[in-house]
């Protein structure tokens, strides 16, 4: 068989990355001694010398395959109780596959977390999209990046100040990134709440009325600018979490056709 990715290219230059993006599979991970299905999208990739064409894109699909036949078929072993885990075993097949300095596995999915409502106490299943990025660098060294999304809502005080109490309210998104050393224990859950906890008040997939009315009269006793609840995010993230971090929050503004934004990083 010829292998025409170990030619010589015409234009000899080093790419940083190269791979497959949006791989979907199926992925189960023991998290903290309950099992979890995904449905994650798989972004892997490595770099290519000047010298090099190309690189086998089946041996990073079957990189992926074996990492997931093996956390399927051993659901408690702790070497895939995370994401990150799972990202970092999959590189850990490419090694053996195909030689590189550096590699990248981003995951994406949603993570589902029972929430109670806060009047009539229902449980509440709420999604929130989650990104893991397991990143091995050119000297063997490993890191991390946790991404979560999270959607809110915010109340305007100037509005509020200038109107009797009476304000505009709108739904945010707000998006929380953590870079640190893969070794760093960061629950997703908790960034989630970090986000979650800075809003004017969290939404949810299920109210009764009285839920309803326990979520406006929250909002209206909190009002926040979307520059707040970056901030409050940023602050709380700093304390609780070790590592570079990334905050976004736009505000889908309900009484302008244009959004706000405000965002920050260390």
């Amino acid at each position: 068989m010829i292998e025409t990715q170990e030619e010589v290219p015409e234009i000899r230059e080093p790419l940083r990355r190269v791979g497959i993006t949006n791989l979907r599979s199926v992925a189960k991970i023991n998290w903290k001694g309950k099992v979890y299905t995904f449905l994650p999208l798989f972004e892997v990739t490595i770099d290519v010398p000047a010298e090099k064409k190309g690189i086998h894109m089946s041996r990073l699909v079957e990189s992926i395959t074996e990492a997931m036949s093996e956390a399927v078929e051993e659901e408690v072993r702790e070497a895939h109780s995370s994401l990150e885990e799972l990202g970092r075993a999959v590189i850990r097949r490419l090694e053996s596959k195909h030689p590189h300095r550096r590699a990248e596995v981003w995951i994406k999915t949603h993570l589902i977390i029972p929430r109670e409502t806060p009047a009539s106490k229902k449980i509440s299943y709420e999604p929130y999209d989650v990104e893991v990025g397991v990143i091995k660098n050119e000297d063997g060294t490993f890191e991390k990046v946790l991404r979560v999304k999270v959607i809110g809502n915010t109340v305007c005080p100037h509005a509020m100040a200038n109107n009797n109490g009476k304000t505009h309210i709108q739904r945010a998104i707000g998006e929380l990134e953590v870079r640190t050393a893969f070794d760093e224990e960061i629950a997703l859950e908790d960034m989630i709440d970090v986000v979650e906890s800075s809003f004017s008040h969290p939404t949810y997939t299920l109210l009764k009325t009285v839920d309803e009315n326990a979520v406006v009269q929250g909002m209206f006793a909190n009002p926040k600018f979307v520059e707040d609840v970056a901030r409050e995010i940023f602050a709380k993230a700093k304390e609780r979490f070790n590592g570079k971090i990334h905050v976004r929050v736009i505000s889908n503004e309900s009484i302008h056709k244009h959004d706000v934004i405000a965002e920050t990083w260390s």
